[in-house]
């Protein structure tokens, strides 16, 4: 008569034992591998922010708010977008609007413009377009520094009604051979301006309480 070896309860709780364990590495590797992608996605944002910000508030330790807003007409979006309020020591610094020109030649335009407290550009960015390559993709700040002619403006700097290309008689320089997407980013920023300025009380006070929220998401 064969002899039956082993302990049948042993095996169901070294197969529990087994089982759990890879659960619990599956999980572990998931939640590792999820904190790095957001400590990732968080890195990538305020490199971001930082480029459009007066080179001195860059690598301070600075506090950053998450507004989100809508207004189609002046933010280039009927869909709700980003807006940074970025402080220090309860003070705001600079604001970040992740504006849309809606009108550029291929597809609406994503840009990234820094306004600072006094009302000025401190920078703009595109971060997301279809512009032609050789022409239009020279927004892009890795490819010619057009769109830095944005530094240091506001709305009576240029006054408002010369905030167009030179071609339409205003004071700002346009890319050769893409004359839409430089009306469609000139624009864009002179729509954030105004939107700061029609706003600006209302924006800060948003931030002034989403930032004494202690279940508010810090950046």
């Amino acid at each position: 008569m064969a002899r039956r070896d082993g302990n049948p309860l042993l095996t169901v709780l070294v197969a529990g034992v087994l089982a759990t364990g890879a659960v619990l590495l599956t999980r572990g590797a998931y939640d590792w591998s999820h904190e790095r992608i957001a400590m990732n996605q968080r890195a990538r944002l305020v490199a971001r922010l930082n480029s459009v910000l007066e080179p001195a508030l860059r690598g301070r330790d600075l506090t950053t708010t998450r507004l989100s807003l809508t207004d189609a007409a002046l933010l280039g979006s009927t869909a709700p977008v980003d807006v940074f309020v970025i402080g220090d020591h309860g003070q705001p610094v600079a604001t970040v609007f992740a504006s849309v020109a809606p009108h550029g030649y291929n597809a609406p335009i994503d840009l990234l413009i820094g306004i600072g407290a006094d009302a000025r550009v401190t920078g703009v960015r595109a971060v997301r377009h279809r512009e032609t390559p050789g022409l239009g993709d020279a927004i892009d700040a890795a490819k010619t520094r057009w769109i830095e002619q944005f530094n240091g403006k506001s709305l009576n700097d240029p006054p408002r009604d010369a905030w167009a290309v030179r071609r339409d008689e205003g004071r700002f320089d346009s890319i050769t051979g893409a004359t839409v997407t430089s009306r469609a980013v000139v624009a864009a920023v002179k729509n954030a301006l105004l939107y700061f300025e029609q706003h600006r009380d209302e924006i800060y006070r948003a931030a002034a309480e989403a930032a004494s929220d202690e279940n508010a998401p810090g950046l």
